[in-house]
């Protein structure tokens, strides 16, 4: 199964291909390796709002990441910029998510939970799934 963390952009929609037209920009769409969540899209949308390209991803399809350019030449800084957005999503999402566990995990700790059985809690909420 496929994670957050495999999320990347591996390609343009073969079915909107980049075209010169008479208008002054180039719509591009670029492809996700597989379906985003939509609250990782939503992320995604909030962390580039503020970018100097309209950069956006539709959270209910989660799969293409659309944008524009004003000359070719301006794609490949463009791709490489969107490359980083989309780690920096990744691992904004993934520290989200271990955040949420974690308090879930402390919300359902009781007053009682001391001695033993609070060390056991503990040492199970702060453990770190991701690879070294």
């Amino acid at each position: 199964m496929e994670g957050i963390s495999d999320i990347k952009i591996c390609g343009i929609d073969e079915t909107r291909p980049p075209r010169i037209r008479k208008e002054p920009y180039i719509d591009l769409y670029f492809k996700l390796s597989h379906q985003a969540p939509k609250a990782w899209c939503e992320d995604f949308n909030r962390l580039n709002a503020k970018k100097g390209h309209s950069i956006k991803i539709d959270p209910s399809r989660g799969l293409f990441i659309e944008t524009w350019v004003r000359e070719p030449e301006e794609i490949p800084p463009l791709l490489e910029t969107l490359k980083q957005a989309v780690s920096a999503c990744n691992e904004q999402y993934i520290t989200r998510i271990e955040d949420e566990a974690r308090a879930a995990a402390n919300a359902h700790a009781t007053p009682g939970d001391e001695g033993e059985q609070g060390r056991l809690n503990q040492i199970i909420a702060a453990l770190d799934y991701d690879l070294p």
